[in-house]
């Protein structure tokens, strides 16, 4: 009873964390709840973020369906970039494993504090009407080029599949805070759904009582975030996020380097 009930306090509070980072920013779960359940419930990594990323899957979708209810999704440019993630995701992990890349396997948590310091100190405030001056054949070359850089960089390192795209889709794209969220939260579900298929099929069937509460606690926070965010004004939402993310890679380099 007792080892039960610490599953599912772990599984509740990385559930937790993972649910906010991907409401709020599009998060990968697979950043927060892999380490979670390695340090706390010495799970095998592998299983881990096959788990990980079994719960992003319905986390992610009913994110976007938040976003995309309140219109904050571009589900076209989405479709386009999210084609050329999978793709290149394929070609970064070939050219890694060529490599000796184990210093890069802490980037992703760098990115996302970093990431948590800029929406606050510097808040995206685009509008839709200035995405909307945008050609549509323009927006559609920068989606299937920034596709083809986000894949390759998250096949190489291993992770931060949704921080790229959020810095991307911000900075590179012009898009506004809330649609870049929900583009990216609607390209995670299927990546991640192709993912955690993979795991399951190459490492086996997973622990189902730490899959079923992770699923649920991600979820229910993710739903929560996301209702908050599409409510939120731009200036609260850039710093909520910036807050959310920082937390979490605080949070996350802390099981890394010091458990």
């Amino acid at each position: 009873m007792g080892q039960l009930l610490i599953t599912i306090l772990v599984c509740f509070f990385a559930g937790m964390g993972a649910g906010l980072g991907t409401g709020f920013a599009g998060m990968s779960a697979a950043a927060v709840i892999t380490p979670v359940l390695v340090t706390f419930l010495h799970m095998d990594a592998y299983a881990a973020v096959g788990i990980a990323l079994a719960s992003d899957v319905l986390a992610s979708a009913v994110s976007a369906y938040e976003y995309g209810k309140n219109g904050n999704l571009d589900i076209r440019n989405g479709i386009v970039m999210m084609v050329s993630v999978l793709a290149f995701t394929l070609v970064g992990s070939w050219v890694s494993s060529l490599l000796d890349n184990q210093i890069m396997g802490g980037a992703s948590v760098f990115m996302t504090m970093l990431l948590g310091v800029k929406f606050i100190v510097k808040p995206v405030m685009t509008t839709k009407e200035s995405m909307a001056a945008v050609s549509a054949k323009k927006r559609v070359i920068q989606s299937v080029i920034c596709g083809i850089l986000i894949g390759f960089i998250c096949g190489f390192i291993g992770a931060g599949g949704g921080m790229m795209m959020l810095l991307i889709l911000t900075t590179v794209l012009g898009y506004e805070l809330k649609t870049a969220v929900g583009t990216s939260v609607f390209i995670m579900a299927f990546t991640a759904l192709t993912g955690s298929v993979s795991h399951f099929a190459i490492g086996g069937a997973p622990d189902w009582t730490v899959l079923a509460l992770c699923v649920v606690f991600t979820l229910l926070w993710a739903r929560i975030a996301a209702k908050f965010a599409n409510k939120a004004s731009p200036k609260t939402l850039n710093r909520a996020t910036g807050v959310v993310l920082m937390i979490l890679g605080i949070v996350v380099l802390g099981f890394q380097y010091f458990t």
